[in-house]
């Protein structure tokens, strides 16, 4: 009797699967954090025979190499792939046997890169399960523009073709079991779902309900920035990646803290945006742990910018160093955990800011009054460019949070009531703010509360 475990890795929006039999299993799409895979294959009581990937990835650092060899599993990986280390290249129609009567088959689905390939697993001849990574993903596709720019149309097209093999070599019943798609921003959109399946998406998936040209035209028109971090790991997964090291980093003190701000480096506060705001070390970040740390950070970061994290517990920095070391970022420089107060040197207190929502935004711009709201209420909005196109606050500035600490210099004068659609990127870009010694208020609250207080009369869909 076969089984599929799913790993999900929720901050960079992806999963990884364990698939097999009594004895003998696979790994899909493995993280650079290669334990917790090691352990699940321990639960099972089963060996890792067979490592194999969907493609050369674009978000995340691969622990498939790593995991090869510490297994002694054959590492398959698409034969179109250049990459500069030893592996089992796999074609369209190559199969291998994972455990017995259980067969893997790799499916050529080019699209999200050029070579990429799916693999359908079969028990006894019958469809159980279809490993699609970024080719046919929970009512999308993954983005066809991740390699090169004047591929982008030509692997929109191939995404296409790619996602109607699928459905027509597949049984309506086999269980599409994407990589991305919970998040990641290899995804063409959020999944609409948790689970689906080949009949599933036949009925719903854009890709299969449009013609070519309207799915292309409309894959086209949907493209958006992507995150910077991006162009570091295809090459990294290219090269070979080496292990991790997931050891504790140093622990600084006061001083330390001080002396590395003072050279410039990325202090990086992992506690909630409401601890934060009320109480931080001057000139640090705050990227909440909870939330997507390795995806902003990364994005934000200049690329090895040593950076210090600072937590409430040794556990919180165990589990930020593991999320960032998936995406590149291997060794913090230092980092503090504890009481706050403690990270500050004796006779300096640490910094704070307000936190509001748009209802008091409303109400501030009625104080204020029309003609002095331009440079006493600054609403700064760090949404992506396809969110505010649904609607924005009147008046508002926008510089998408990706964007903003290489143009801090840009958000006009006065006090910056910076938001987002939730609350998490505002505190990001609140904290940049701070950091650059402006007055900053951080609007943490839903988008549509915008509309309910009145600050958006710009929707597509609004009527006259």
């Amino acid at each position: 009797m076969f089984f599929v475990d799913t790993m999900e890795f929720e901050g960079l929006g992806n999963r990884s699967y364990l698939a097999g039999g009594p004895e003998t299993a696979v790994v899909i799409d493995p993280p650079r954090d290669i334990d917790r895979v090691i352990a699940a294959a321990a639960r099972r009581g089963v060996r890792i025979a067979f490592v194999a990937e969907t493609h050369v990835h674009n978000d995340y650092v691969s622990g498939g190499l790593e995991l090869a060899r510490v297994t002694g599993a054959v590492y398959l990986v698409p034969a179109g792939a250049h990459v500069s280390f030893a592996r089992t290249p796999v074609a369209d129609g190559d199969t291998v046997t994972v455990d017995e009567g259980l067969v893997l088959r790799a499916l050529a689905t080019p699209g999200h890169t050029p070579h990429h390939t799916s693999y359908a697993l079969t028990e006894d001849g019958r469809g159980v399960a279809a490993f699609t990574g970024g080719s046919l993903l929970i009512g999308t596709v993954g983005w066809p523009d991740l390699v090169e720019p004047r591929l982008t149309e030509r692997l929109a097209r191939a995404q296409h073709a790619s996602a109607h093999r699928l459905a027509d070599e597949l049984d309506d019943e086999v269980p599409v079991l994407p990589t991305h798609g919970f998040g990641s921003f290899c995804s063409s959109s959020q999944a609409t779902g948790d689970a689906t399946t080949i009949g599933e998406e036949r009925r719903n998936n854009e890709a299969l309900t449009l013609d070519v040209d309207a799915f292309v035209a409309r894959t086209l028109a949907g493209l958006d920035d992507v995150p910077a971090y991006y162009a570091h790991m295809g090459p990294a997964n290219a090269a070979g990646p080496a292990p991790v090291d997931l050891t504790p980093p140093r622990r600084a003190d006061a001083e330390e803290i001080a002396a590395r701000l003072a050279a410039g480096e990325w202090v990086v506060d992992l506690r909630s945006r409401t601890a934060f705001a009320e109480g931080h070390v001057a000139g640090s970040f705050n990227f909440e742990g909870e939330g997507k740390l390795a995806t902003y950070l990364a994005w934000l970061i200049p690329w090895g910018k040593p950076v210090t994290l600072l937590a409430e517990t040794p556990g919180q920095i165990a589990e930020a160093q593991r999320e960032l070391a998936r995406v590149g970022i291997d060794r913090p420089a230092a980092a503090a955990t504890g009481d706050p107060a403690g990270w500050v040197r004796e006779g300096e207190r640490l910094t704070s800011f307000p936190r509001a929502r748009f209802a008091d935004l409303a109400a501030a711009r009625g104080r204020s009054g029309a003609r002095e709201r331009a440079g006493r209420t600054v609403v700064l909005d760090v949404r992506r460019d396809s969110e505010r196109a649904d609607g924005f606050v009147d008046g508002s500035v926008h510089i998408p949070v990706h964007e903003l600490h290489g143009r801090v210099d840009e958000v006009p004068d006065g006090v910056v009531w910076v938001h987002c659609a939730g609350g998490m990127r505002a505190a990001i870009a609140a904290s940049l703010l701070d950091a650059a010694g402006r007055d900053v208020v951080a609007v943490d609250d839903g988008f549509d509360a915008a509309i309910e207080a009145g600050l958006v009369t710009n929707r597509p869909d609004a009527t006259a």
